[in-house]
C-alpha cells in the first residue's frame, strides 16, 4: 500500500483512450528491439517527433481520438494501490500539491499543472504521433505527459526494475521533473547538446531525475489539499530502493550493454544508471531545487548533495 486511505482521484486530471489529436495512420518498427532504440533516445522526455522515423520497418498503427476524464474505474487511493493507471493519476496529484507549494517557494514562479494522458497503442500529440513502443514521454509542446501504462510491465521484464509502486511513481515524477523544466525555461537545452556523457541532454535527464526526487522528499510529509495527511504513506528504505531499481534500469549503459553488448559514452542522451540513482537521491535527500543544477555540476558523477 503506498497512498494513504481516503484519498480521491479527480475524475478530470487525466485525459485518456489516445492523445488530443483527430486520429490517422502512422508508421514505425515495432516489437523489442524497437523499445530499446526508442529507449535509447527519448525515454523519459525526448521528442518524439524526430525519432519515430528513425527505426528499420513499418507497421501501421491507428491512433485513437482522446477522450476526457480520468478512467472511470479510478475513484480513490485504493484504486491507486491497485490499479496501475489509476497509480499514475493519483501521483500526478501528488506531483500537483508538491510543486504547488514547493516550486513558487524555492524559484517565484507559479506552478501550472501539465496536461496527463494515459493512452494504449498509439497517440497524437504536439511533438508528433507516438505508439506504445515510445515508453512515457513528456512533450514540451502541449505541456503533456505521456502514459502507456504496460511500459510499467516492460520496464520488470525488459530492462529488470523492481515493480514496486514507488518505481512506476519515479516514472510519472521524472516526466512531471520535465514539466518543471520546461516552466523555468532549462528543457530546450537538450536540443543544443544532445549527445554525449557531459552533455545537455544527459544533464536535462539527470536534472529530471533530481526533481523526481524532490517530490519523493515531500510527498510523504505535505499534507494533501483538503487533508491532514499527505499523498503517500512514509517511505521505507525499499520504497526507495525501488525508485532507484527504475533509475537504474534505465540508464543508458545499462541499456547500451544489453542491446548491443558494449558501452559507448559518446552516444548517452540520458546518463549512466549510476548517475541516476546518484541524482534522485541528491533531490531526495535536499528537497532543493537548486542542488539540482546539472548544468553547473563539474561532475555529474558526484552531484553536490552527495558529497
Amino acid at each position: 500500500m503506498t497512498f494513504n486511505e481516503g484519498m480521491q482521484i479527480d475524475p478530470n486530471r487525466a485525459s485518456s483512450g489516445g492523445g488530443p489529436g483527430t486520429g490517422g495512420k502512422l508508421a514505425l518498427g515495432g516489437g523489442a528491439g524497437g523499445l530499446i532504440l526508442l529507449v535509447l533516445g527519448l525515454l523519459m522526455g525526448g521528442d518524439p517527433g524526430s525519432l519515430l522515423g528513425q527505426l528499420n520497418g513499418t507497421e501501421n498503427a491507428q491512433v485513437q481520438p482522446g477522450t476526457s476524464g480520468t478512467p472511470e474505474h479510478c475513484k480513490t487511493s485504493a484504486d491507486a494501490n491497485k490499479y496501475v493507471d489509476c497509480r499514475v493519476v493519483l501521483t500526478a496529484q501528488s506531483l500537483d500539491s508538491v510543486w504547488g507549494v514547493e516550486l513558487p517557494k524555492q524559484t517565484g514562479k507559479r506552478y501550472v499543472q501539465p496536461k496527463l494522458v494515459l493512452f494504449s497503442g498509439a497517440t497524437s500529440t504536439g511533438c508528433g504521433n507516438a505508439t506504445s513502443a515510445v515508453g512515457p514521454f513528456y512533450c514540451p509542446a502541449d505541456r503533456t505527459a505521456y502514459f502507456d501504462t504496460t511500459f510499467f510491465q516492460e520496464l520488470v521484464d525488459r530492462f529488470g526494475a523492481s515493480g514496486g509502486p514507488l518505481a512506476q511513481e519515479y516514472v510519472v515524477a521524472h516526466e512531471i521533473g520535465h514539466h518543471i523544466q520546461n516552466q523555468l525555461g532549462d528543457i530546450g537545452r537538450a536540443q543544443r547538446d544532445p549527445r554525449g556523457p557531459e552533455s545537455g541532454a544527459v544533464r536535462t535527464e539527470l536534472q529530471a531525475d533530481c526533481y523526481a526526487g524532490i517530490w519523493a522528499h515531500f510527498a510523504d510529509k505535505q499534507p494533501a489539499p483538503g487533508s491532514n495527511q499527505p499523498f503517500l504513506k512514509p517511505l521505507s528504505e525499499s520504497d526507495i530502493g525501488d525508485a532507484l531499481s527504475a533509475a537504474s534500469a534505465v540508464g543508458d549503459d545499462r541499456i547500451q550493454r544489453a542491446a548491443q553488448g558494449r558501452v559507448n559514452p559518446e552516444a548517452w542522451t540520458h546518463g549512466s544508471s549510476d548517475q541516476r540513482q546518484k541524482w534522485f537521491l541528491t533531490g531526495y535527500r535536499t528537497g532543493d531545487v537548486k542542488a539540482c543544477d546539472t548544468y553547473s555540476a563539474p561532475d555529474l558523477g558526484n552531484p553536490p548533495g552527495l558529497r
